[in-house]
C-alpha cells in the first residue's frame, strides 16, 4: 500500500514509524526545510521515552503533494490552525482516501471543502505525545493506537478495511467512532483548560493547585454542557460523566491530573506540547469561543482559568524569542 503522511511533527513521525512496520507499505513522509534535510541524512530517528529504546529508519521524504500524485491512504498530520492552507493542495489531489489527524475543532466543515464522499474522509486523534528536537524526536506513549471515524457517520467497511490493512502486523491500536466531530470537540474541551493552567503555571504543571488541578475537570464539565447547547451529540458516558462533581468517574480524573501535573509523562504529555504549540492553541480556543457566543452557555469557571492566563500575544511572543 502506498501511503503518505503529510506533516513530520512527533505525531507525523510516530505514524510514518508505525506504519514502515507493515512491510508491505511504502510509506512517504512530507517534510520541508531543516528537517527533512535532516531525515534524509540521519533518517528518522525517534526516541521512545517509556519504551526507553531508540529505532533508525530510512524513509523517503518529499516536500510537496502534486495534484496527480497519488497514494493509497493520505494522513494529515498538521495542526488544525494550518489546514486552511493545506486544504486546497489536499483538495487538488487525485488521491482517495485520507485521514485528518490531530485536535480539529471543524471537521464537518474540512468534509465539506474536500468535495469528496463521506466515505472517503475519516478523522483520527493519535494516542502519542512529545517533542521534536534537533535531530530526533521523543515520543511517548504507553500502547500507540488511533480512534478514528467519520465527520458525523461511521466509516463504511471498505475504508475500515483499508486502515486495517495499513497497520497489519503494526503494534497499534484502531478504535473505530461514528461521529468525530463530538469525539474531537470534546476532547479539546478537557486540552484547553489543561493548557490554560499551563500557561497560568509558566509550563510548569507542578505548580498546579489543586483548586487549579479541579478547575479543569470543572471547566471541561462545563464545556461538555456548552457543547449540548450548540447541538453537539455529547456521548455523557465517555465524557460529561468524568467531569461532573460527585461521580466516580470524575474522581478516576481528578487522580489522572494528578499525575499529569506531578510527574515527567505530564510534562511531555501536555506541557511540552502546549509550550511548542501556543499557536494551535490560540486556533482552538478561538474556535471554541466562536461555540459559546452561538449559545451563550455560561462558564465561569472556563472564564476564570482562561483570565488567569497571559495573553495569546505574550505566549506567542515568548515563544518567538525561545527559538
Amino acid at each position: 500500500m502506498r501511503i503518505l503522511v503529510y506533516g513530520a511533527g512527533v505525531l507525523g513521525c510516530e505514524l510514518a514509524h508505525v506504519l514502515m512496520q507493515n512491510k508491505k507499505n511504502v510509506v512517504t513522509l512530507l517534510a520541508r526545510g531543516e528537517w527533512k534535510e535532516m531525515i534524509d541524512q540521519k533518517g528518522l530517528v525517534i526516541r521512545h521515552w517509556v519504551q526507553r529504546k531508540t529505532t533508525t529508519e530510512r524513509i523517503k521524504t518529499v516536500d510537496t503533494l502534486a495534484s496527480d500524485d497519488y497514494y493509497d491512504l493520505v494522513f494529515v498530520v498538521v495542526q488544525a490552525g494550518q489546514l486552511p492552507d493545506v486544504l486546497p493542495v489536499l483538495k487538488a489531489n487525485k488521491s482517495q482516501y485520507f485521514v485528518f489527524v490531530g485536535n480539529n475543532p471543524q471537521a464537518k466543515q474540512v468534509l465539506e471543502f474536500m468535495q469528496r464522499p463521506a466515505d472517503k474522509i475519516a478523522f483520527g486523534f493519535q494516542g502519542t505525545a512529545g517533542r521534536r528536537e534537533h535531530d530526533h524526536v521523543v515520543s511517548v506513549y504507553a500502547s500507540a493506537g488511533m480512534t478514528v471515524g467519520g465527520a458525523t457517520t461511521p466509516l463504511s467497511g471498505t475504508f475500515r478495511t483499508r486502515l486495517k490493512t495499513a497497520f497489519d502486523g503494526a503494534k497499534y491500536k484502531l478504535t473505530f467512532y461514528g461521529d468525530m466531530d463530538e469525539w474531537l470537540k470534546c476532547h479539546i474541551a478537557f486540552v484547553l483548560p489543561a493548557c490554560y493552567v499551563c500557561y497560568a503555571c509558566n509550563g510548569d504543571l507542578h505548580r498546579a493547585t489543586k483548586q487549579q488541578r479541579g478547575a479543569i475537570l470543572d471547566a471541561a464539565y462545563e464545556a461538555c454542557l456548552m457543547l449540548k447547547d450548540a447541538g453537539i451529540p455529547v456521548n455523557d458516558a465517555n465524557n460529561t460523566d468524568n467531569f461532573q462533581p460527585g461521580t466516580s468517574a470524575r474522581r478516576k480524573m481528578e487522580a489522572m491530573v494528578f499525575t499529569m501535573t506531578k510527574t515527567p509523562l505530564g510534562r511531555l504529555c501536555v506541557s511540552d506540547h502546549a509550550m511548542h504549540a501556543v499557536s494551535e492553541m490560540k486556533y482552538l480556543d478561538e474556535a471554541f469561543d466562536a461555540l459559546r457566543r452561538q449559545t451563550g452557555t455560561a462558564m465561569p469557571m472556563w472564564e476564570k482559568l482562561r483570565n488567569e492566563m497571559p495573553s495569546w500575544d505574550s505566549l506567542q511572543q515568548n515563544r518567538k524569542a525561545a527559538k
